[in-house]
């Protein structure tokens, strides 16, 4: 079975159709394990985009806590969240409410503010019957198997997201922007590049253009960076979209994503995206006690759909803004 060339302590199971994958022995003292061997972690998931720790024991909330605060530096508050999360300590974070029965596609987490996190880290406290895998792809070949025309668009124009905040579907303005404050949230926008307008009724409704395509800091090689086929309304189910449209308008779907001309993205093209994505596509079944480190700017993740409780953990560290973004300097109220 082959293992990682890189020169560490550790002994990293590769396999095509897999993560990387570290089996550990059973561990009393987690935490104290992990920092020790954290710049060899860190190591591992530099050359593989991301790397499950089997065998740490991960069983409750502080152990993860300290755990995440061992790997990594600067846990993240989270800001212009889709969905509501609950949030068990500063920078720990209970997975995205979504329903069981329906898959989140693949994207990099916060592809859309100025500053994103650099590295994810997730922890499975109960993994489920059936499905619930965080799947990865590599951004870096993602990128080489779109249609070259497709990629140089989006690389030359960007792509816009548009959110129209409601108190049905998806984030509130409070659980997005860590305020209900309407001086505060336009602040906020005028300052990370968002363009807002109030409607009528109160709402609120905004728009981003952001690259999506970003070299990686460490790295510099290119990499399919951004939410396009994940907030489209055309990776929605049939029922659901066709759901919101009727009740909103297609110009008030809670979010959706254009080409960086304004120009609407094709049914076909969100397709194609997706379908590549699972071509690129590496699974491994979550465990109770797994650590997985995901690189959040080479790595795209997803979450499957699954059957029984499921409990993963999630935190968001080390914020860089990436070069090559492409957002409108100053934002405007229109």
């Amino acid at each position: 079975m082959p293992f990682s060339s890189l020169a560490s302590p550790l002994d990293v199971e590769l396999q095509p159709d897999r993560p990387a994958l570290l089996h550990v022995d059973p561990l009393d003292d987690a935490p104290s394990w992990v920092a020790e061997h954290r710049e060899a972690l860190r190591a591992q998931v530099t050359e593989h985009g991301a790397l499950i720790v089997r065998g740490l024991g991960l069983r409750d909330i502080d152990q993860v806590a300290t755990v995440f605060a061992r790997v990594a530096d600067d846990l993240m508050t989270e800001r212009e969240a889709f969905a509501p999360r609950e949030a068990h300590r500063p920078g720990l974070y209970a997975s995205t409410t979504w329903p069981a029965n329906q898959p989140m596609c693949m994207h990099h987490e916060l592809s859309y503010p100025l500053q994103v996190p650099g590295l994810m880290l997730f922890a499975c406290l109960t993994a489920p019957e059936q499905g619930g895998a965080t799947a990865v792809a590599d951004a870096e070949q993602v990128l080489r198997a779109l249609p070259t025309g497709l990629t140089e668009r989006f690389e030359r124009e960007g792509w816009v997201l548009t959110r129209t905040y409601n108190d049905e579907i998806g984030a509130s303005l409070a659980e997005s922007f860590g305020t209900g404050d309407r001086a505060e949230i336009e602040r906020y926008c005028r300052a990370n590049a968002i363009d807002f307008t109030w409607q009528p009724d109160g709402t609120l409704r905004t728009e981003q253009r952001r690259s999506a395509v970003v070299r990686h800091p460490l790295t510099g090689r290119r990499c399919w960076f951004n939410q396009i086929a994940f907030l489209n309304e055309w990776t929605l189910a049939p029922e659901v979209r066709e759901y919101l449209v009727d009740v909103y308008g297609e110009d008030g779907l809670p979010f959706n994503t254009r080409y960086g001309d304004g120009s609407p993205i094709g049914e076909d093209v969100v397709q194609l995206i997706n379908s590549t994505y699972e071509a690129h596509t590496r699974r491994d079944p979550w465990r109770a006690g797994d650590l997985l480190l995901v690189d959040n700017i080479r790595t795209a993740h997803s979450r499957e759909a699954f059957t029984g409780a499921r409990e993963v953990l999630v935190g968001m560290a080390e914020p860089l803004r990436p070069a090559d973004r492409c957002a409108t300097p100053e934002a405007s109220e229109r």
